[in-house]
């Protein structure tokens, strides 16, 4: 007996072609695991009723190799397989995954990787403890846990965290073909995260976006352009940088955010102002490309999207150009929390429609913050309304 594996997932063959030749895919409507195989000339496909490709795989050997039949009549119902890590992550992966936007997808396969070099592939989920919690938490902070091997804060370790307990939730909630529950209940629930005592949270001044808009002038024409549309529309630089024309309304004075390029899923339309479209004028100069073509391509491929290493780096440079001394968190995200706290006096329904944020909490806890100067002005509007007029 032969058997060959192929790096596509899509499908796996065992046998030989014109004697026992047999086939396992996954349907691509419902994911349940399809085998096939002739039988008299005729070729002949069933469903296995599951979506476990190692157990499907593991069928067709057996079948293939005469020890086993696939069990169509249905009178034979094999016991489940208890439930891996690995199981879990490839079913959320294929299922939930792919409905996150592409910043958020890339995270989550990186994550749940981590998580299985971490615990183990055949660990079960519903074994995990606090035990597991704590020395996870451990692990990551002293950089023993993670692709990179540098420690990570309190922010990072919670981020990851969140996304395991978001996992079992589901599992917790979902069935399989037979109508069991994936997971009978989420074993983390409850654990606390470790938090940020003092999240630095930087707000780029306006004296600051003036010298790197200033030092934009000596650098590549993508930059200045990024770097204006963030200011005026308080959108993640993710967002930004995979902007295609067909996204832009020139005469309308709109944008248009896709779902899957915002952090949120979030779609939407913003006006824009002069300057941004003053900046997309230059880039349609720069980039005369067609309807679909990234407004801000990369530079060695016109037809993908700037990358996120490439604005990182330029970010650094147009920080040294401008004179200013590094400071941890003054980042692209830094122009986001500038723009929530330019516009504190409008109303938040408003706000967020403009920035793009799902709800009110989030851009009072982690966006807005007052300057000096808007303090200063509060205490004198309270001290004009206290004394009385002559």
């Amino acid at each position: 007996m032969m058997a060959r594996t192929k790096r596509d997932r899509r499908a796996y063959s065992a046998g030989e072609w014109g004697r026992n030749r047999v086939r396992v895919f996954p349907d691509p409507k419902t994911g349940l695991c399809q085998i096939e195989w002739r039988e008299n000339g005729r070729r002949l496909t069933r469903s296995l009723k599951h979506r476990d490709w190692r157990r499907a795989k593991r069928q067709a050997d057996e079948f293939a190799a005469g020890f086993a039949k696939p069990e169509l009549n249905g009178k034979k119902k094999a016991e489940p397989e208890p439930l891996t890590l690995e199981t879990l992550f490839d079913i959320y992966g294929e299922e939930v995954t792919p409905t996150k936007a592409e910043e958020s997808q890339k995270y989550d396969r990186g994550t749940m990787r981590m998580f299985l070099k971490f615990f183990g592939r055949h660990r079960r989920p519903d074994t995990l403890s606090q035990r597991d919690w704590d020395r996870f938490i451990r692990a990551r902070r002293s950089g023993r846990a993670g692709r990179s091997g540098r420690p990570v804060g309190n922010r990072t370790i919670q981020q990851d965290l969140k996304l395991l307990i978001a996992i079992l939730n589901w599992a917790a909630k979902s069935r399989d073909e037979e109508g069991r529950l994936l997971l009978d209940s989420n074993p983390l629930r409850g654990l606390k995260t470790p938090t940020e005592k003092n999240p630095t949270r930087v707000l780029l001044t306006d004296a600051e976006y003036q010298a790197l808009l200033r030092a934009s002038e000596a650098m590549d024409w993508r930059f200045r352009v990024a770097l204006v549309i963030a200011h005026e529309t308080g959108h993640r630089i993710g967002a930004i940088r995979q902007l295609r024309w067909s996204d832009i309304d020139l005469e309308a004075k709109i944008i248009r955010w896709r779902a899957e390029n915002e952090k949120t899923g979030y779609e939407h339309r913003t006006p824009v102002t002069d300057e941004v479209l003053a900046v997309l004028e230059e880039a349609r100069t720069q980039n005369p490309k067609g309807w679909d073509s990234p407004v801000l391509p990369a530079p060695r491929d016109p037809s993908r999207c700037l990358d996120r290493s490439r604005v990182r780096v330029w970010w650094d440079k147009a920080q040294k150009l401008a004179g200013l001394e590094p400071k941890r968190g003054r980042g692209w995200h830094s122009l986001r929390r500038k723009f929530a706290s330019d516009l504190m006096d409008q109303p938040l329904k408003l706000l967020c429609q403009l920035g793009g944020w799902k709800t009110p909490q989030t851009v009072l806890q982690c966006y807005q913050r007052a300057d000096e100067d808007q303090l200063r002005k509060a205490l004198e509007d309270r001290r004009r309304v206290s004394i009385p007029a002559n």
